[in-house]
This record gives structure tokens, C-alpha cells and sequence, in this order.
């Protein structure tokens, strides 16, 4: 069954009809969120920080789940996410490319190794060995900042988020995370915008 596009501000996997309904997320949120990317997979056991450091080596960002084949565009990976993996990964691959451009990240590449990017393009789907082997196959451009900064400059809502461990890749919600965020990004990468 194909998926079915249906307005702007729904987003779900529905149970329908013995097979699943893909309800894309049309709707741009605010590209100033701030969000949290552990970049790891749940179905593949690859190393902790496997994943983040592949995406930032590659200028990408991502997160799971590999599929049994390559989707044609985002509505079959999406209907094929949550038919392999469960209504739960279909819904968090609807949300991952739903992220406007320009949606500032912060992924861990080590123990106290912080990095922030910038989501910079479209989602597409990675079949590459490398993907496979961590499972981060759903992936999207990102400029990543070049030196990652230490737990005690980065701000305290993200070293709490990656703390509470998980793998989702989730916004955020901390004002003063935003605010902060954007100041190291604009300070940062030189170009104050």
C-alpha cells in the first residue's frame, strides 16, 4: 500500500487497513530549535560514538534505521521504516526530515567531545557500507563546525539531554539553550548571521 500525503500539520504512522498510512510532515518548524543527535541506530550495536563521528567526517547528519531496500523517496522509507522497525521509526524518520535547513545540532564524537552543525540539505537515504555497519542510513547534509568544543563551554541543557542517554534525535526545549547555541555557532564559523 502507498503512503498517502495528507495536510501540512499532521504527522503519524496510523495503523490502517492490515498495512500503515504515512502521514508526512509538511510543515516547517522554527529553524532557530536547537536540537539533540546522538546519531545511533536500534537495531545496529555499533560503537557509542560509531555513528557521529562518521556523519560529522562525511558533513552529515543522521539517524537509523537501515532498510531491507533503498526507498525510492521519503514517503517509501518512511512506510518501510515503520513496517521493519515499528510505527515509532516511521514517526521519527517523518520528524528527522521535517527539520528545516538551517536547524542548528549537537552530536557527541567522544566522551567530552561536543559538536554543533547545521542541518544544510535534504534527507536521502545512505546505502553505503559504512551506513550499514553503524545503521545510520537516513541522512541529511550538515556543516559541522571544525573543533568540538568541551563539556564545561557547551550549554547545560545539552550536556543534560545526552545525558538522560536514548537515541532519539529530539529538539531541545530550552530557551537559553537556543539563545546560546546561536551565539557559539555565530562566533564560531566567523559569519554572524
Amino acid at each position: 500500500m502507498p503512503c498517502t500525503r495528507v495536510a501540512p500539520a499532521e504527522t503519524a504512522i496510523d495503523s490502517w487497513g492490515g498495512g500503515y498510512r504515512c502521514l508526512v510532515n509538511e510543515a516547517k518548524t522554527n529553524n532557530e530549535a536547537v536540537y539533540r543527535a546522538p546519531i545511533r541506530a536500534r537495531s545496529v550495536e555499533a560503537g557509542t560514538f560509531e555513528g557521529a563521528r562518521r556523519c560529522v567526517e562525511r558533513a552529515l547528519v543522521g539517524t537509523g534505521e537501515p532498510l531491507m531496500t533503498n526507498p525510492a523517496d521519503l514517503e517509501a522509507a518512511i512506510l518501510a521504516a515503520s513496517e521493519q522497525h515499528g510505527a515509532k521509526a516511521g514517526r521519527m524518520l517523518s520528524r528527522f526530515a521535517g527539520i528545516p535547513e538551517g536547524a542548528l545540532v549537537w552530536t557527541r564524537t567522544g566522551e567530552d567531545e561536543y559538536r554543533l552543525g547545521r542541518v544544510a540539505g535534504p534527507w536521502r537515504y545512505d546505502d553505503s557500507d559504512e551506513a550499514l555497519a553503524t545503521g545510520i542510513c537516513q541522512v541529511r547534509p550538515a556543516d559541522w563546525l571544525e573543533d568540538p568544543f568541551e563539556f564545561l563551554v557547551v550549554p547545560a541543557a545539552v550536556t543534560q539531554t545526552f545525558a538522560r542517554g536514548g537515541r532519539n534525535f529530539q529538539r531541545i526545549r530550552d530557551e537559553e539553550c537556543d539563545r546560546l547555541t546561536r551565539d557559539l555557532w555565530r562566533a564560531t564559523d566567523g559569519s554572524g548571521s
